[in-house]
């Protein structure tokens, strides 16, 4: 990572998006677990809400108990069915099932929230997506289950959701549901909701490539965002004469995996 300052910008370089909150946990692993959900084939139900922790989420399949969705819990499982066809003889780990979860769970995440691609990358929620277990696929099973959950993939633990996440992003969010970040730089800092104390604010995003490009390499994705994140965010801030801004750009694997957004950040406590 290369980090410049000057008069009106500085750009800080980032591989990825870090989202560190405080939140509630999960408990007993046998008292978490729903026996009749280890192996199942059948496709999952939608709307249940459950206690998931970033270990759970790690996992290819998930059986933690439901709980009532009027209690404490930090996911929501918001989209579920069949796979395609064309999984039917697929191996457990076929790298096609990363590629069709992120279009399937992340285009539905979108309508569920309410919120635009550039709006959910801005906020501290985010999707986990879960398969049969191995002894069920084997079986034939083949569904998918995408889950809401109050955190991001190197999350230590997640926030607690609302009843409902359904049309949680629509209008102009609460502070708590956007992330901000804490320290000297975006790269390396805490990762908090904007209703806590921050120091940078997630923005705006920008499109580096269409859905059909093949990757530029890191440097032309870089390049893009760092000039494109320098007028927007001084757009944002109304053209102050200087300026801290920052950018998160992304590498091959997510490109692969089907996103195509930088996200940039503004220095601000507001």
């Amino acid at each position: 990572m290369t980090t410049s300052r000057r008069v009106r910008a500085a750009a800080l370089g980032a591989a990825g998006l870090l989202l560190a909150l405080t939140a509630c946990g999960g408990g007993d692993d046998d008292v978490r677990v729903d026996p009749e959900l280890v192996d199942s084939v059948e496709v999952p139900e939608v709307g249940l809400c459950r206690m998931l922790t970033p270990e759970d989420v790690a996992q290819p399949t998930n059986a933690t108990r439901a709980v009532p969705c009027s209690e404490e819990h930090t996911a929501e499982t918001y989209a579920a069915g069949d796979l395609p066809s064309r999984f039917t003889d697929a191996s457990y780990d076929d790298p096609e099932l990363s590629i069709f979860a992120y279009q399937t769970c992340s285009a539905a995440f979108e309508e569920f929230l309410g919120a635009d691609e550039s709006l959910v990358m801005r906020s501290v929620l985010s999707w986990a997506w879960f398969r049969p277990s191995e002894k069920a696929w084997d079986d034939g099973a083949r569904w998918y289950r995408c889950d809401v959950v109050g955190g991001g993939e190197q999350s230590k633990d997640y926030v607690a959701l609302p009843e409902t996440a359904e049309g949680l992003m629509l209008g102009k969010p609460a502070d708590k549901w956007m992330v901000c970040a804490d320290g000297p730089s975006v790269a390396g800092s805490v990762k908090v909701p904007c209703s806590q104390p921050h120091t940078w604010r997630a923005v705006t995003t920008i499109k580096v490539g269409d859905n059909d490009d093949p990757y530029p390499g890191d440097r032309l994705v870089e390049v893009k965002s760092r000039d494109f994140c320098s007028k927007s965010v001084g757009a944002w801030l109304s053209y102050p004469s200087d300026y801290d801004y920052a950018y998160t750009w992304f590498h091959e694997a997510e490109w692969e995996a089907g996103n195509r957004r930088s996200i940039c950040w503004a220095r601000t406590r507001k």
